[in-house]
């Protein structure tokens, strides 16, 4: 028989190696270790994890669960370079199914010493805006939207240079040289962005159908169907398997949806909106782009320095993306994620 002490460590050890758990898979878990106690056993020793602040709780009633206290369950030290570096060591050839749990994680993903920080950069940004005149103003706001779009559709592949997009947004110019696909793609992220800046109060409150309408802009005319989708997709580079059932892919988007809405701060709402529409995979395809122009989205309503994402390193961003598919680590989108809100807040509206 485990020792109450040591089973105690084994019940928290075991909730902060898998995440948010409930009663009946501690209960499981110990059965396998050889350990059948009571349920009233299991939840005296919870109790006394819980008076200890070892673990804590989430939710109420039959839908309580618990997690480790000492770190969030997304945010763990995490080796992405030796992750990625080989695929036949640390990673699996198994499809990676969606993580049901994930939404239930993201709860203080930027901590309030985070959001603090942010609030107060923020308040630099909202200064210098009231400060610029309508016209200076005006190009601040165009000049993001150049960059984001040729940014954006960078990380999707798309040729086009900083200047050449300049030239086609500004001048409606194609560059000799490359596909119509490819303007097409970059004038629908400014149509896109339009539509938020001229309706931002309507993402103050995020819906679905809004998500649909950012959706529907960013690949308008590029032969992609709108709407949740109805078959499965593949993830090119990645051994994940998004949802291919559509009644569960609106569900969880749903879901993300709420979670976005109940979160307090324009950065936790940026975040979610640009990991978990990702990672979801609603749509037939354009998921990432609708991540990064939500994303935005969220900061626009609330008057935060909206992201332009020039200088991240479209890799790096992969990378990041890959790694939450994966494993469901968030640090490095997180990292990169407020690395470019400090650029943005560094660069523009100056």
């Amino acid at each position: 028989m485990i020792q109450l002490n040591d089973r105690k460590k084994i019940i928290a050890q075991y909730i902060k190696e898998v995440g948010i758990v409930a009663n009946h898979e501690i209960s499981l878990f110990l059965k396998e270790k050889g350990e059948d106690i009571s349920r009233i056993t299991l939840i005296r020793d919870l109790n006394e994890l819980l008076e200890s602040g070892v673990i804590r709780q989430i939710g109420k009633g039959r839908n309580i669960k618990y997690e480790h206290s000492s770190k969030h369950p997304l945010l763990s030290t995490f080796d992405v370079e030796g992750y990625l570096e080989h695929e036949d060591r640390g990673r699996t050839h198994l499809p990676i199914q969606f993580n049901h749990n994930t939404i239930e994680k993201l709860d203080s993903i930027l901590s309030e010493k985070e959001i603090l920080s942010l609030s107060k950069k923020n308040d630099s940004y909202k200064e210098r805006i009231t400060e610029l005149s309508p016209t200076l103003l005006k190009k601040e706001f165009e000049r993001i939207t150049i960059e984001l779009s040729w940014k954006s559709s960078q990380i999707e592949g798309n040729t086009y240079s900083l200047i050449d997009t300049e030239i086609l947004i500004k001048e409606h110019r194609e560059a000799t040289g490359h596909s119509k696909e490819e303007a097409v793609m970059i004038l629908n992220h400014k149509k896109a962005l339009d539509y938020i800046f001229s309706n931002k109060d309507k993402f103050k409150t995020i819906s679905l159908r809004e998500v649909e309408n950012v959706h529907r802009l960013l690949v308008d005319g590029l032969g992609v169907s709108t709407g949740i989708r109805m078959r499965a997709v593949g993830i090119t580079g990645s051994h994940y398997r998004p949802l291919d059932n559509s009644h569960q892919l609106t569900e969880v988007l749903e879901k993300t949806i709420k979670t976005i809405n109940n979160s307090s701060d324009p950065w936790s709402k940026a975040l979610i909106a640009l990991i978990m529409i990702a990672y979801i995979q609603p749509f037939e395809d354009g998921n990432k782009r609708t991540s990064r122009i939500i994303a935005n989205a969220c900061l626009i309503a609330y008057d935060a320095c909206p992201l332009s994402l020039r200088s991240i390193n479209e890799t790096e961003y992969k990378k990041a993306i890959t790694v939450f598919y994966e494993v469901q680590n968030a640090t490095y989108i997180k990292k990169l994620f407020l690395e470019q809100f400090d650029f943005a807040i560094k660069n523009y509206f100056l």
